[in-house]
């Protein structure tokens, strides 16, 4: 496989192509506009990518710049934090989550309530230092009870995109190297599909220090990836740029190994020349589907 640009550069411009070829446009969308009218979508099903952390691949692109630390400060509000409150992303200045408020300051029972409810964070942990090498490591945020309200009719929130996460320990050659698959239902994939790698990487590497393993492979599947109709012609545009040469890397450098202690700071993305990427490949406005 020759890479010319980062990893997720490539993975990019190979799904996007590849959307564009053979994507079918879906029939009465949920999302919409921000005019009102129905947000369409072209798509595909069925993708994977992956990044052997321990040689240092990293899935950021340099095609348009990726603000890396809003992704890492998301996963901390819902895996940390465990929290389903916009407040709380406004506090690291975080808004973009402002749409999808269902009416009382919250995303419903989603993503971080989820969590909680479920213990879900707080079970993995225990069981990977208790049985390393079982293979029942799963959360799974795709909680149907956490959907439906007590007459039967579905509760308010944006049910999850990125729903499971499966963990999986296994011998290197200098130690033990923790694996982790994650499966996402749906991806705007020009739009998140990097933020939500460089996101669950994080995660990936918060719990390897806390369990005392290197990070190994993260694996994403996708069952349905797309893109906007009004996407188009920025996706078009896209696929014409040149990378910017560099070999970024997400790293957790703390000495810390309390999962709940970790903090923005303790994350450093080396070699990703974002002021040479704003000047070469600048940032896209994108219509999101509400």
């Amino acid at each position: 496989m020759l890479i010319t640009g980062t990893k997720g550069d490539y993975y990019h411009k190979l799904v996007l192509n590849k959307i564009l070829k053979e994507g079918t446009l879906d029939i009465n969308p949920r999302p919409h506009y921000s005019d009102g009218l129905p947000a369409h979508t072209y798509s595909i099903n069925h993708i994977m990518q992956q990044y052997d952390l321990s040689k240092g691949e990293c899935p950021v692109e340099t095609l348009r710049p990726i603000a890396w630390k809003s992704a890492v400060k998301e996963i901390l509000w819902i895996y940390q934090m465990q929290s389903n409150k916009i407040n709380d992303l406004h506090e690291m200045g975080i808004k973009y989550w402002d749409d999808w408020d269902i009416g009382d300051g919250t995303i419903g029972c989603r993503y971080g309530a989820t969590v909680k409810r479920h213990n879900l964070m707080n079970k993995l942990l225990n069981g990977l230092k208790q049985d390393p090498f079982g293979r029942r490591h799963i959360m799974n945020m795709w909680q149907e009870d956490d959907f439906s309200d007590e007459t039967g009719g579905t509760t308010k929130g944006l049910n999850p995109c990125c729903y499971e996460t499966i963990w999986n320990v296994r011998w290197g050659e200098d130690g033990l190297y923790l694996d982790m698959l994650m499966n996402q239902r749906s991806s705007d994939y020009e739009i998140s599909c990097a933020i939500n790698e460089l996101q669950y990487i994080a995660l990936q590497l918060m719990v390897a220090k806390v369990c005392g393993f290197k990070p190994g492979m993260f694996t994403h599947v996708i069952e349905n990836v797309q893109i906007y109709d009004r996407h188009v012609n920025n996706v078009k545009t896209l696929l014409t740029r040149e990378s910017v040469r560099c070999c970024p890397q997400l790293i957790l450098n703390t000495d810390k190994t309390d999962f709940y202690k970790f903090t923005i700071d303790d994350f450093v993305l080396t070699d990703y020349p974002v002021d040479k990427i704003k000047e070469k490949n600048p940032q896209m406005k994108f219509d999101l589907g509400i």
